[in-house]
């Protein structure tokens, strides 16, 4: 797996390649100060990642990964840096991961450690079958961070006007998304759309309700909130549950 640092400041520079050829496979091609050379070096050279600051000359970050964004073949992109109010337009970005500094070694070990198992599993991709059976993530936002996120740990999304709020066992996440957006996010076979303002994590079901007008109401594992399911998907929900 190849990489380059894009980082203007020379110690947080050193820190960061130490760690990465210290806690993971990772070849370092490349450290960079400038934006601009960074987009001339990527017209001749593929790499599979970017570590990525956002305050650099030239080019910030934000304007780079946006540039990277319209590659045909893009590298994921980890944001480290000490502004924490572009983790949303990160997120936006797509990008793998957004990291604050200081750096704290554990989570960059963290990261390191899902970066090459996302790489690996791209490289040896499975039969579909075998694929649903592979631990997915997602990547949402909470406080300003980018946090990777189990999908089997999502039990509900909820629209809310034109943002999505995720909801786990134990914490919520606000969504710069409509829900149709999520929907894409996460996988068909496990996600269902039960309501105009719901999509349900269909494994979190522990007891289906019938409800007037010959609808439903879903009560899931570990939370209070019932779920609606509204009767223009009632056909669908009973075909997908076999009832």
């Amino acid at each position: 797996m190849k990489a380059i640092i894009v980082e203007d400041e020379y110690l947080a520079q050193q820190e960061l390649r130490w760690m990465i050829q210290h806690h993971s496979h990772i070849s370092i091609e490349g450290c960079f100060t400038d934006g601009v050379d960074v987009l001339k070096y990527l017209q001749n050279h593929q790499v599979d990642v970017i570590f990525l600051d956002i305050n650099i000359p030239s080019l910030d970050g934000m304007l780079l990964a946006k540039n990277i964004s319209m590659f045909a073949v893009r590298p994921l992109i980890v944001f480290i840096t000490a502004w924490k109010e572009h983790a949303v337009e990160a997120f936006e970005l797509e990008a793998f991961d957004y990291i604050l500094k200081p750096y704290q070694e554990s989570r960059i070990v963290t990261m390191l450690n899902k970066l090459e198992s996302n790489w690996q599993a791209q490289q040896h991709p499975v039969a579909p079958r075998a694929a649903e059976k592979i631990q997915q993530t997602i990547n949402l936002v909470k406080d300003d961070r980018i946090i990777v996120t189990n999908i089997h740990d999502i039990c509900y999304a909820e629209a809310h006007e034109k943002l999505t709020i995720v909801y786990t066992r134990r914490d919520q996440f606000i969504m710069s998304m409509s829900i149709s957006e999520f929907c894409q996010r996460v996988p068909e076979s496990q996600f269902f759309r039960c309501h105009r303002s719901f999509c349900v994590n269909l494994n979190r079901i522990r007891e289906i309700e019938p409800w007037f007008n010959n609808t439903y109401i879903l009560k899931l594992h570990e939370l209070e909130f019932q779920i609606p399911v509204s009767r223009s998907k009632v056909k669908a929900f009973r075909q997908l549950m076999k009832l």
